[in-house]
């Protein structure tokens, strides 16, 4: 099998004592003609997020291929239609990271809220001078609604730690649950109409996976629609949000301001973003903790295992079609 990068030893221990394992160990990612190139004549593929597996990736790997196991929960570097075509099990990693995810999403809220990583900044460059009774005040999250884009695994953490801020829920959802979802015994999440959920939040934060529909989801209209008090979060991905039209709409102050764990063509950022105060940038950290990394490469192993040996998947995405002789 290939791995397309090293994982924490506890799953590099499960997969050599199972597999033989061609592993990609240099600090670089494969290309996509070196993927291609090394996936032939394996059973096992896991890949990590910079990873594309495209058809060309998995014919490349027929017929041998039987899995590919996504280090992450989003697979939209992965085709998984055509893997389910041709017979290819992919498999993703739910549920170990969505607290790590849910942590680092209230980062990011209050981060840009209470502007913190501007402040230092300031400090490091020698920009402060004394206190001040109304120098760099920020926003107070007590009272304030917090409207969640995507109420799966992760938004639903988000929401659950809304009640230690004082913070009132609603949620946009494809298929909404009615009337309102308990979070706690402390918090209710109250469906809403994207429109109006854009319009009547304090925070917007984003949690749903990249698909066709949601590609620019958070556009110039949307961001119209919003606050010009609110705040903008996403943890999600990055193409959910036109990076060009939130420059617009922080520069012309339509906006508070931003947070942003993930971008539309990473690693690189747009450099309007770069120039402006008022947004927060992460390296895509969302699930970045020794304890949730170390789990998702585990049971991304785990897939890969069971998969190669006869077993059902822990975690799959796609239901394979059956291929000839099998």
């Amino acid at each position: 099998m290939l791995v397309t990068k090293r994982l924490p030893s506890v799953a590099m221990a499960r997969l050599e004592e199972a597999c033989d394992v061609d592993l990609n160990d240099r600090e670089t990612f494969l290309s996509h003609d070196e993927l291609v190139a090394r996936v032939k004549g394996k059973q096992g593929l896991i890949a990590m997020l910079p990873d594309t597996v495209d058809r060309a990736v998995l014919q490349a790997g027929l017929p041998d291929l039987k899995v590919v196991a996504a280090v992450a929960v989003g697979i939209n570097n992965i085709d998984a239609k055509t893997a389910a075509e041709l017979g290819v099990t992919v498999t993703n990693t739910p549920d170990v990271l969505t607290e790590s995810t849910a942590d680092m999403t209230w980062a990011l809220i209050l981060g840009i809220m209470r502007r913190v990583a501007e402040g230092d900044r300031l400090v490091r460059r020698g920009g402060w001078k004394a206190w001040a009774f109304d120098f760099m005040l920020g926003t107070e999250l007590r009272g304030k609604q917090l409207g969640i884009v995507g109420f799966g695994r992760i938004g639903r953490a988000v929401a659950a730690r809304a009640a230690a801020f004082g913070v009132r829920v609603a949620y946009f959802a494809r298929t909404p649950h009615a009337p309102k979802v308990a979070i706690s015994e402390q918090t209710q999440a109250e469906p809403m109409p994207l429109d109006r959920l854009l319009a009547t939040s304090d925070i917007v934060s984003l949690h749903c996976p990249l698909t066709p529909d949601t590609r620019h989801l958070i556009d110039q209209t949307a961001l119209a629609r919003m606050k010009r008090s609110a705040y903008l979060v996403n943890a999600s991905r990055g193409p959910v949000v036109d990076e060009a039209a939130l420059a617009w709409a922080l520069k012309n102050r339509l906006i508070a301001g931003a947070g942003l764990d993930v971008y539309e063509n990473e690693p690189a950022v747009l450099p309007d973003l770069l120039a402006l105060e008022n947004v927060l940038l992460s390296p895509h950290l969302g699930s970045a903790t020794s304890e949730t990394r170390t789990a998702m490469a585990d049971l991304a192993a785990r897939n890969i295992v069971a998969v190669l040996t006869g077993q059902p998947p822990l975690t799959p995405v796609n239901p394979p079609a059956q291929r000839a002789g099998n």
